[in-house]
């Protein structure tokens, strides 16, 4: 069964709760900068456990001391929803154990 995309409203509200995220081309997004490669390395070994966890899979784009997340569902036509949120939320809860911010 397809999610159901959230209004503008819903998801401006949303990002109040998570800082560092923003709301670009019908995805939500946000960079974490982490201490070196290796440990964004391990980020980005962590986040994709959990999004099999959740089955739900964001763009992932490892750098060298950086991870970027953008997030929207595809199964929504390309909008957020709130498969996107809880994902945008476990990942956040993951990060400090990484040094990220």
């Amino acid at each position: 069964m397809p999610s159901e995309p959230l209004s503008q409203k819903e998801i401006e509200d949303r990002l109040r709760e998570l800082p560092g995220w923003a709301f670009e081309d019908d995805r939500i997004l946000r960079t974490y900068r982490v201490g070196s490669h290796r440990a964004a390395s391990a980020l980005v070994a962590h986040i994709s456990v959990v999004q099999d966890e959740l089955n739900h899979h964001s763009d992932l784009t490892l750098g060298y001391d950086t991870v970027r997340l953008a997030v929207n569902s595809h199964d929504a036509g390309g909008r957020v929803t709130e498969n996107d949120f809880a994902l945008a939320e476990r990942v956040e809860a993951l990060a400090p154990a990484h040094g990220a911010n």
